[in-house]
């Protein structure tokens, strides 16, 4: 996820009503019923939606900054795995005007962050479909959720700086705002002209203008995290080429930070292929980073650009955000509470990193950390359990990554990196749990683990 910059809170309570219909209802077989208003993440029941699974995203978003209008129309190709009569759709202060599923005409009603939507015909249990959701309005940032200030969408002076963990990308478009349902995506982005629209994936032929308006097309061809989308826009200096092991690098500041680019590029590059050694094979088509000239004070994974919300990053926090493509971003949780599995791992490369270009070694961070008094707060939060309203909490990052060096102090470094590129390619572009690492570890160790990861992960005090 993010660099350690984040804070904490409590999402925002968002609008919205409306119903649109045709003149007779739906009729439905007895066993349909509705999807579930949130997928089963206990720490965020509302979360997500069940029912159905996502597997692709088409979102074509029109972006005004100087009114902060956004006029979108989003495409959900999905798979039911129930009998459906209805089913929802995260979505948070923006008017539906339209919704059609298979071309027909779909009753909705929109409340809070929930557009319930009915077919005028069931959708069988594992029967593809398409919902279409024409939208529009002025995008409100997330607020005060799990210690983040302000997260979402968030307009800027010229453009917009969008970055959804743990939920706000129900701020731009709707969908299964969940990290558990991944989908593919395409992005279609039109701006004034002048204006940069940069999204995840790879850019799809060149941007087109018309009317004083510029269109942009990304394509994520990877399975991706609703929270990973991004569509920053805005006025941007850009560098692009390949780094010295072939991945595509695209490097984009905003002209208030012209002096970053190079090193943004070159140290995302270095970066890239060195984690390529240690963790495997580089999980996408390409590679890079943004940083925008928005105070959000916090860098985001976003996949294959990471965006870093003014100011310009050093080489440990590209280091950190760019570990998360392997760990968060092609390896996703599957719930909330699990999040270690990412903060902890990115925290841990930060430590790699330092050994790697001869500074500090892991092993002396490790005990810096571990003298602190029995007393720090950090012991009385275990990193194995997340809690929801304090979702980045420094243990989460410190005592998750602590967890990954006692085990590898435990196992040694053979078996250790030996396990890591092996959690990364029996799981790529998939979700895990904190239960399936610790079974791994066991398998490939052969020893009873579990004493270890009880103590650094569940338990509300220092291990010895």
């Amino acid at each position: 996820m993010r660099s350690n910059r984040r804070g904490m809170a409590v999402a925002a309570a968002l609008i919205s009503v409306l119903a649109c219909a045709p003149a007779d209802g739906p009729a439905f077989p007895a066993d349909a019923r509705p999807g579930a208003p949130g997928i089963g993440d206990a720490d965020f029941p509302t979360d997500g939606n069940g029912g159905y699974d996502v597997s692709h995203y088409d979102l074509t978003v029109d972006y005004t900054p100087a009114t902060k209008r956004l006029d979108g129309v989003t495409t959900i190709r999905a798979a039911a795995t129930q009998d459906l009569s209805s089913f929802n759709l995260d979505l948070a202060g923006l008017d539906v005007s339209d919704v059609t599923v298979d071309g027909s005409p779909a009753k909705f009603a929109h409340k809070g962050d929930e557009l319930t939507v009915t077919p005028t015909t069931a959708i069988g249990d594992m029967s593809r479909f398409t919902v279409k959701v024409t939208y529009s309005g002025v995008p409100t940032p997330a607020r005060d959720r799990a210690n983040l200030g302000s997260y979402g969408f968030m307009a800027t002076a010229d453009g917009a700086f969008v970055a959804s963990e743990p939920d706000g990308a129900k701020t731009w478009f709707p969908g299964n705002d969940h990290p558990s349902d991944k989908a593919t995506f395409d992005f279609t982005i039109t701006v004034p002209a002048g204006v940069t629209a940069l999204a995840n994936g790879e850019q799809v032929g060149q941007p087109t203008t018309d009317g004083g308006r510029t269109t942009f097309r990304w394509r994520e061809r990877h399975p991706m995290a609703t929270y990973l989308a991004t569509a920053t826009l805005g006025r941007f200096e850009l560098r692009q080429g390949r780094t010295p092991g072939g991945v595509v690098n695209l490097a984009a500041v905003d002209p208030a930070f012209k002096n970053a680019l190079d090193k943004l590029y070159q140290t995302s590059a270095e970066v890239t292929d060195y984690w390529s050694t240690v963790f495997g094979p580089y999980p996408f088509s390409s590679t890079g980073g943004v940083v925008d000239n928005y105070a959000a004070g916090y860098a985001l994974e976003t996949q294959t650009k990471p965006i870093y919300g003014g100011f310009d990053p050093d080489a440990t926090i590209i280091a950190h955000e760019l570990a998360h493509q392997w760990f968060g971003d092609s390896l996703t949780i599957s719930r909330w509470k699990d999040l270690w599995l990412n903060e902890g791992f990115a925290t841990y490369a930060e430590w790699l990193w330092s050994e790697h270009k001869g500074a500090k070694t892991a092993d002396a961070i490790f005990d810096d950390y571990h003298s602190r008094p029995a007393d720090d707060p950090m012991w009385s939060y275990p990193p194995g359990q997340a809690r929801p309203h304090d979702l980045f909490n420094h243990s989460v990052y410190v005592r998750g990554a602590m967890t990954l060096h006692a085990l590898r102090k435990a196992v040694g470094d053979e078996t250790f990196f030996r396990l890591i590129r092996t959690w990364a390619a029996a799981h790529r572009y998939g979700n895990v749990t904190t239960e399936q690492f610790v079974d791994l570890a066991q398998q490939l160790s052969g020893r009873d683990l579990r004493p270890l990861f009880d103590a650094w992960l569940f338990q509300p005090r220092r291990p010895a």
